[in-house]
């Protein structure tokens, strides 16, 4: 099967073409293109997404990458015959496709409208060639979820593939701009929220004490930055909600207490005060993941989200994974960490096999 999926919940526009096979009990995707156009020079300026800018830009990038994505798949690469051959009969030209999958929600509604809109009209030309083409909405976070089923860039497709039975039941941790989620899979298709924020999303707590220490938007990758010359142990913030039986998060407590902290001490060193931060951050995401991963005896722990590109995150979860020979870690690649479309493509395909679809209405609420 070859699915379209369509991303564009915030500041980042993605198109990936892939192929699914294997149904439910082993997936397989083979990625042909997984194209994303970043838009953080342009929100850079404000500190953050402004909606009606980020409409804009999907608006403008859509077509350019779904053209970039048909010339590819015909082998074109000189611009002005791929243009010249686009435009004369394309329907003729325009790859097969058997699914079409786009992100309906959690997000930026007006963000999210752009791509509804842009697959609606790709599926009204699409299925004069292929009568049985389907559309589908799929979640954002059912994305990032289903990540890790994606291959990395080590993996052949000859050894590519995942013993899904040896996985499960599996703690799933999504941590993100938006989103800070702990979830129990007991299989593929069994999945049960067990906690979450009950304020700021981890990632959002990033990018704001980075405005606090005066670096730019995104906040994430600029406190990593500055950290590897801070010390972790220099500022002993607050863990929020750490030691509470429960598997919620808290961070807004935490932005508050470095607030204050730089309000008193003017001459505070910023490497301590982001290493110090990330730090605490830290300590409560993999605290509470292992300690759902012992309660439910998991056999496995996925991490996925934005957060999760973080090269210390990731360090400190196999470290403790080395601890603990029974539980496997699943986190992929930095590339579908971030938002981009080929997970929308893994999910959709999932979502496809058990029959479940959202509706073609953006919702920026949207829950897993």
């Amino acid at each position: 099967m070859k699915i379209l999926a369509i991303e564009t919940s915030c500041d980042e526009t993605a198109i990936a073409l892939v192929e699914a096979s294997g149904g439910l009990p082993r997936p397989r995707f083979k990625i042909l293109e997984n194209l994303v156009a970043s838009q953080i020079k342009i929100h850079a300026p404000f500190g953050g997404v402004v909606p009606n800018l980020a409409k804009r830009e999907h608006l403008k990038n859509l077509p350019l990458l779904w053209q970039r994505i048909m010339n590819n798949e015909l082998g074109i690469r000189n611009k002005k015959s791929a243009s010249k051959t686009i435009t004369h009969n394309s329907k003729f030209i325009i790859p097969k496709i058997d699914l079409i999958c786009v992100t309906v929600g959690p997000g930026l509604e007006p963000a999210l409208w752009t791509g509804i809109e842009f697959s609606k009209e790709l599926y009204s030309k699409l299925k004069t060639q292929n009568p049985k083409l389907k559309l589908i909405g799929v979640s954002h976070l059912s994305g990032h979820l289903y990540s890790f089923l994606l291959p990395s860039d080590k993996e052949s497709l000859k050894s590519y593939g995942l013993n899904l039975k040896s996985l499960f039941p599996a703690i799933a941790l999504i941590v993100s701009g938006g989103h800070t989620s702990l979830l129990l899979m007991k299989s593929l298709t069994s999945i049960k929220k067990i906690g979450e924020t009950r304020d700021d999303a981890v990632g959002e707590s990033f990018d704001k004490v980075a405005r606090l220490l005066g670096l730019p938007y995104p906040g994430g990758p600029q406190i990593e930055k500055i950290s590897k010359d801070g010390n972790p142990l220099a500022i002993e913030f607050p863990r929020p909600m750490i030691h509470q039986k429960n598997f919620d998060f808290s961070y807004s407590g935490l932005k508050t207490s470095v607030l204050y902290y730089l309000r008193d001490n003017k001459d505070a060193d910023m490497a301590d005060v982001a290493a110090s931060f990330r730090q605490a951050a830290f300590d409560v995401l993999i605290k509470k993941t292992f300690r759902a991963a012992r309660e439910f005896k998991a056999r496995s722990i996925m991490v996925s989200g934005g957060v999760s590109a973080s090269r210390e995150l990731r360090k400190r979860f196999n470290k403790e994974t080395k601890k603990s020979a029974k539980i496997k870690l699943l986190i992929p690649d930095l590339g579908f960490s971030t938002d981009n479309a080929a997970m929308i493509a893994a999910a959709g395909y999932i979502n496809f096999l058990r029959k479940k679809n959202h509706k073609l209405e953006a919702n920026g609420n949207l829950q897993i």
